[in-house]
C-alpha cells in the first residue's frame, strides 16, 4: 500500500488516545479546509447584515444633484 493512501495512524499512552500521524496530502486538505471555514467565519462577522445595492443610475442621479 502507498503512503498516499494509507489510513491515519492513532497513537496512544495509557489506552488513550494522544497524537494522529496521517498522510501529509490529507494534512494539507485538513488545513485548507480549516483555513477556507476561518475566512468564512471572519466575512459573517465582518458583515453581519446582507448588503444592499442602488442602481448605478441612481447614484449618478445623486451626484449629478449635488
Amino acid at each position: 500500500m502507498k503512503a498516499a493512501f494509507a489510513e491515519p495512524e492513532i497513537i496512544t499512552r495509557k489506552g488513550k488516545p494522544v497524537s494522529v500521524i496521517l498522510p501529509i496530502k490529507a494534512y494539507k486538505e485538513m488545513v485548507e479546509r480549516l483555513e477556507d471555514a476561518a475566512d468564512v467565519a471572519w466575512l459573517k462577522k465582518a458583515r453581519p447584515k446582507p448588503q444592499s445595492f442602488r442602481p448605478l443610475a441612481d447614484v449618478l442621479a445623486d451626484l449629478d444633484k449635488k
